[in-house]
């Protein structure tokens, strides 16, 4: 285990240095950890190093006293890749990694090569459904909320073959760190990249799961549109969080996509 001071916080890390000029930075999403890319790191390795982390008030990362929003999510993401002295990164940001990503991209384009978005948006849900979430945890906590999201996060197939995995993700997303749940709630609820994105100079791939109930296939369609130049893939029978539910076709995707 790895840790590093960013902001203040200590941030829980894993650098897997394949001596590559690339490297592939993931960013996870709202109420995980950074398991959830376990199955796509070996089939990466040949073509770059890989840095995954916690971000704040999740896994072994620290929870801040208070937070200014997702731009705050972002310089913790920037003084890590400073300290480790990483450049040339190919982006993966999934759901509010995905807001993550745009807002490091805008602020240090000199470090990002290509962004891969995944499940995301530039401005996902709206005020009232995050401000009765946000109600749901402080009066219940997150178990309170823990079914409904794991619907979100797995289609009903998913649910039936692989109980245990959603079992897991759930133990996860129940184990989180309710602040720190809260305060990245804030911050999408916060966020509106739609000018940043449409200024985009990046190569951009956005991904999409068929059965995303959270950010659905309309509305990453939608975001793919404001990015000049973009690609737009669907994966058909994934949902919010592909990859778990389809670590092959995400890596498949991914790696197309840098080889061009």
């Amino acid at each position: 285990m790895d840790f590093i001071n960013c902001n203040g916080l200590t941030i829980h890390y894993k650098w897997i240095d394949n001596k590559k000029e690339k490297t592939f930075l993931f960013i996870n999403s709202l109420g995980t950890d950074y398991r959830i890319w376990d199955k796509m790191v070996d089939q990466l390795d040949e073509y770059g190093s890989i840095l995954l982390f916690d971000k704040r008030g999740h896994g072994l990362s620290d929870t801040a006293s208070e937070t200014k929003g997702l731009e705050d999510f972002t310089e913790d993401v920037w003084l890590l890749l400073n300290q480790l002295e990483i450049k040339n990164c190919i982006v993966i940001g999934l759901s509010v990694g995905g807001i993550i990503a745009q807002l490091l991209a805008h602020h240090h384009p000199e470090l990002i090569e290509k962004l891969i978005l995944c499940d995301t948006r530039h401005k996902i849900g709206f005020p009232d459904l995050w401000n009765g979430r946000i109600n749901q945890i402080k009066s219940h906590g997150l178990k309170s909320i823990s079914e409904d999201v794991l619907k979100r996060w797995f289609p009903p197939a998913f649910h039936t073959a692989h109980p245990a995995i959603v079992q897991g993700c759930k133990n996860m997303l129940e184990r989180c760190d309710e602040k720190g749940y809260v305060q990245t709630c804030e911050g999408i609820r916060d966020a509106d990249t739609t000018e940043i994105v449409k200024q985009m100079k990046k190569p951009v791939l956005c991904i999409v799961g068929s059965e995303d109930k959270s950010t659905t296939v309309e509305e990453v369609k939608a975001l793919a549109d404001l990015i000049e130049g973009s690609v737009f893939k669907v994966i058909s029978g994934s949902g919010h969080i592909p990859c778990v539910d389809n670590p092959a076709i995400l890596s498949k995707l991914m790696i197309e996509f840098i080889k061009e």
